[in-house]
């Protein structure tokens, strides 16, 4: 009996030692909750001061933002299920790919929308206006003109060719004057309606020297794009083959000798594309682009065609000077090395006619 009394006695007292050993740490527990609530409070007022004194964006370009994320939003779609479709649901039943693309982008469409708003005014004698978008009000409108278009038909471009260019053999036949060509006035006048055959050049601000300007030369495109469509023969090539020769057979009465032009100048850009290399070869041989001089340009290109005289003209035509120590930029040495070794051994004929 004792000894359960005293054992009672005991429990009690270890009871009332733990509760006595707790009460400073519940103490601190609440402490701890009373100033966590306490911070909360005061973020919460902070967050709210900042939100009610933020100003909500009323500029257009907000209003086009927002409108541009509401339109792209299907909110018949729960976003907790399927978040892709919420945000872009809308966008992707209103945005139609054209049949003859792989993509659609949003950007460039707006682009040509916006160009189409400045374009569609009728040219006018604004003096105020820059004239290159004039110019190109002029161009566009002769483009939609197609009353005009059809009245005249390809005359005047036929006309063109055959004064400016030195006609185009394809379509004259036997008839056509190999004497007459030039390989460097050809280029140089195509060049004056922004077109780059062979090669291309360009201008670009200078790497080393941001205040400065280069001048970048390089391949031009390819007909076929790509480097492998010329060595298999596949449903692309024939049909580019086929349009070239369609084309030629629609603007002629003198046929005799069209499939054969269009097989050399098939084979003349097969050649040029043999140095057409991807990026993956270009890095394996390690050809890297030059950077030298315009007067230093002679002695890295000793070919027959004269890129120096070429670069004068043209930028003269544009009223350019050319000074000896402007940078220029060679992309692939090895491609103007081999392209003028093929240029030299093709015949006149087959040039004027892949040119044109």
């Amino acid at each position: 009996m004792e000894s359960q009394c005293s054992t009672e006695t005991e429990e009690e007292q270890n009871l009332l030692t733990g509760s006595a050993i707790s009460r400073p740490k519940s103490k601190r527990i609440h402490r701890f909750l009373g100033a966590l609530v306490g911070i909360c409070v005061i973020c919460t007022c902070v967050l709210a001061v900042i939100l009610v004194g933020h100003k909500l964006c009323i500029t257009q370009y907000c209003f086009k933002a927002a409108s541009y994320l509401i339109a792209t939003i299907d909110e018949t779609v729960e976003p907790c299920e399927d978040f892709y479709h919420f945000a872009c649901g809308r966008w992707i039943k209103n945005t139609q790919i054209p049949d003859n693309a792989l993509t659609a982008s949003l950007l460039k469409t707006q682009l040509n929308d916006n160009l189409i708003d400045i374009l569609t005014p009728l040219p006018t004698n604004d003096a105020t206006e820059p004239k290159a978008i004039s110019n190109a009000r002029v161009l566009y409108h002769s483009c939609i003109n197609e009353e005009n278009i059809e009245k005249e038909g390809i005359d005047s471009i036929l006309l063109l060719i055959n004064q400016e260019f030195g006609g185009w053999p394809i379509l004259q036949g036997s008839s056509w004057n190999a004497s007459t060509f030039n390989l460097f006035n050809l280029l140089l006048k195509l060049r004056q309606y922004s077109n780059d055959i062979i090669f291309s050049v360009d201008t670009s601000i200078d790497e080393k020297n941001s205040t400065e300007y280069e001048i970048v030369i390089g391949r031009s495109v390819l007909g076929l794009d790509k480097q492998q469509y010329y060595f298999n023969e596949t449903k692309m090539t024939n049909a580019y083959q086929r349009f070239i020769t369609d084309v030629a057979i629609a603007l002629s009465n003198n046929t005799s000798m069209i499939e054969q032009d269009v097989k050399y100048i098939f084979e003349f850009e097969k050649e040029i594309a043999k140095y057409y290399w991807t990026t993956a070869d270009q890095l394996g041989r390690q050809n890297p682009t030059i950077r030298t001089t315009v007067d230093n340009i002679p002695q890295l290109l000793n070919t027959t065609f004269n890129l120096t005289n070429y670069l004068r003209s043209a930028f003269s035509w544009a009223g350019i000077d050319i000074l000896d120590s402007d940078i220029v930029t060679v992309d692939e040495l090895d491609y103007f090395y081999n392209i003028s070794l093929i240029i030299d051994q093709t015949p006149p004929r087959t040039l004027q006619n892949y040119v044109i």
